[in-house]
């Protein structure tokens, strides 16, 4: 039955959809919000944390990371598909250096969006900075492998940017402003403009193995749910629409920017039908719940509200869809991709590799790894990953029209802390860019 293999990796269905060359993986390197957060949050001045029980139960030692998870996100299991490392550590995170670092690093920051508007209601990391902090990285890379080394690690990386969410629901629809700037499709084309403004900077970079990753059926969040209760608790259609809609346009810009970026390898991951599907249809995926989380009540709770007293929190995480009433559980950011995993499409296009857990001591400091303690188990769950990750094949991209993406703070010179104060850029443009795609 299905939900037996429902714990396979979340890779499958994101790197099934590669019509491109993804040869070796060093690192993985995330971009975005909550969605893929690993505690950036932990180390700034806003509400929007989760580094308190229950957050983090069943992560290894059943620990607090600051992942909006009762354990990992769906980057820590594209990390470990490729054999990299299990989990990818947080930029900001004091307690990782440049081993951990070495072989993938996490920029993302709970509650941002791709417009700047986004992040100032909850005071996190906008995504220029973000930007800002990799070019940090990417200098701190050099000098800890060698540039020769560092910049065929970073050519060679797989970048994930996944964010958009907060947006619209943060954002568009929350607060007053940009819904009386722009109707829905205006603010679409606008955020699409950012995207593809940063897609062009990491490419500028270096960059050119990235994922663009699409928008989930946010008007089936729990918490949205609950806002439609006296119309019976379904999604909010409106809401669901405006997330094909967005995802048709991404997909859109991810074609004409792999045309335009020569060598680019730019795919679109969309989340979205498969995710719906587990939705509608959650026990065919072994999932009892799908309407409610399993924190608190399940239909309103997260982040402060979805704490260790609460009394109504489930026993069991692996029975629920969602864990908050925001963010999915451990177990759906490792099977919500299930059902393409486990077809024979695209599967012709990718070869496999049989290391499993594997770390590259190539970027180590010698006499260390980057792999993580034998110590650390799972914590009540199953079979995370398969014993194999994907590589895809296809066409080159030949064409070459590259574009800026700046935005500037005032970190000054490097003071050797990676939280420093952050300037804010012209939120009426969101992340400058220079090249507008729509």
């Amino acid at each position: 039955m299905a939900h037996k293999a429902v714990f396979g990796v979340v890779l499958a269905n994101l790197l099934l959809q590669l019509q491109i060359v993804l040869t070796e993986v060093p690192a993985v390197i995330v971009f975005g919000d909550s969605s893929v957060d690993t505690g950036n949050n932990n180390q700034i001045a806003t509400v929007v944390k989760s580094n308190f029980e229950p957050y983090g139960r069943d992560f290894y030692g059943g620990r607090p990371t600051g992942r909006f998870s009762n354990g990992r996100v769906f980057t820590d299991f594209i990390s470990e598909a490729f054999g990299i490392k299990l989990t990818v550590p947080a930029y900001l995170d004091p307690a990782h250096n440049m081993t951990d670092m070495a072989t993938g690093v996490c920029f993302a920051s709970a509650g941002t969006g791709y417009d700047n508007a986004t992040s100032d209601v909850l005071s996190v990391i906008p995504l220029w900075k973000q930007l800002e902090y990799y070019k940090k990285y990417r200098e701190e890379l050099k000098d800890y492998l060698g540039q020769e080394k560092a910049e065929s690690v970073l050519r060679e990386a797989l970048y994930i940017i996944s964010l958009g969410t907060n947006d619209f629901l943060e954002n568009y629809y929350a607060v007053p402003g940009r819904s009386s700037e722009y109707s829905v499709e205006e603010y679409r084309n606008f955020l699409a403009g950012i995207a593809g403004g940063f897609v062009e900077a990491l490419y500028e970079l270096g960059a050119r193995k990235i994922m663009l990753g699409g928008l989930p059926p946010m008007g089936c969040l729990p918490l949205e749910r609950t806002r439609n209760l006296l119309f019976g608790g379904g999604c909010i259609e409106e809401y669901n629409n405006v997330a094909k809609e967005f995802n048709v346009e991404m997909q859109g810009l991810v074609s004409k920017l792999n045309n335009q970026l020569s060598g680019i390898q730019l795919v679109f991951a969309d989340p979205y039908g498969l995710l719906f599907q587990i939705i509608q249809n959650p026990e065919s995926f072994g999932f009892p719940h799908a309407k409610e989380s399993c924190c608190g009540t399940g239909y309103f709770e997260m982040g402060y509200l979805c704490n260790k007293i609460n009394p109504f929190t489930c026993p069991d995480a692996n029975k629920y869809v969602f864990w908050d009433s925001f963010h999915p559980t451990e177990r759906t950011n490792a099977s919500w991709t299930l059902k393409s995993a486990t077809t024979e499409t695209f599967l012709g296009g990718f070869t496999m590799s049989t290391k499993r857990g594997h770390s590259d001591d190539s970027l180590s400091t010698p006499g260390q790894t980057n792999s993580l303690p034998e110590n650390h188990k799972r914590i009540k769950t199953a079979d995370h990953g398969p014993e194999n990750g994907w590589k895809a094949r296809g066409p080159e991209q030949l064409r070459s029209n590259t574009h800026f993406f700046s935005c500037h703070s005032n970190d000054g010179e490097s003071t050797g802390e990676k939280e420093e104060e952050m300037k804010d850029c012209d939120s009426d443009s969101g992340i400058l860019f220079f090249h507008k795609f729509f």
